[in-house]
């Protein structure tokens, strides 16, 4: 096992390259996405699984209630955070369609979906993504390198030059973060 100086090296190592590789320009573009749909009062969707599931939830947090600021809350939608839902779909019809059956249910025109998979190819997170584009909404697919079978039906892919999951997702918080502080800043200028 590694030691803490390491570990911490190596994270900040990936943090580096993601810095090389230039995202800025798909992430300005998620957040005028973003900004587009919440001012026109359509939901932003989030989903993940597992780490990603809990980082859906911590943007929804985020932006329901604040980041920053003190203002209204945003239209965003945590797709994991209903048990009941989740685990009543997933059983009766099967896991791979929970989230597409919730896009197809809260999504509309105009509406975001914001997909978080650190491989980019977890079957329920490619099929919301198809049931996104199926009802007019712009995808956000947060990702690991190369974006894997979501970036297919991505129309804004931010993708992590990396492959370790811990590594992925560690850069993600940093990403999701500067994505509600943008958010943020932007509506409440408004």
């Amino acid at each position: 096992m590694s030691g803490l100086g390491e570990y911490l090296s190596q994270s900040a190592a990936v943090l580096e390259a993601t810095i090389a590789c230039d995202l800025a320009a798909p992430v300005e573009a998620a957040v005028d996405a973003i900004v587009a749909a919440l001012t026109a009062r359509r939901p932003l969707l989030v989903c993940g699984n597992g780490g990603s599931a809990a980082d859906a939830l911590h943007i929804a947090g985020e932006l329901v209630g604040r980041f920053l600021a003190a203002r209204k809350a945003y239209n965003v939608i945590a797709l994991p955070a209903n048990p009941a839902i989740v685990t009543a779909w997933g059983n009766d019809h099967g896991f791979d369609s929970v989230y597409a059956r919730q896009v197809e249910a809260h999504g509309a025109p105009g509406a975001v979906l914001l997909a978080i998979s650190t491989s980019g190819d977890s079957p329920n997170i490619v099929r919301a993504a198809e049931q996104a584009r199926a009802e007019a909404m712009t995808v956000v697919a947060l990702t690991g390198a190369g974006g894997g079978a979501l970036a297919r039906h991505a129309d804004i892919l931010i993708a992590v030059p990396a492959t370790a999951t811990p590594m992925i997702q560690q850069v993600h918080v940093c990403l999701y973060h500067y994505l509600c502080q943008c958010i943020e800043a932007r509506l409440a200028g408004a």
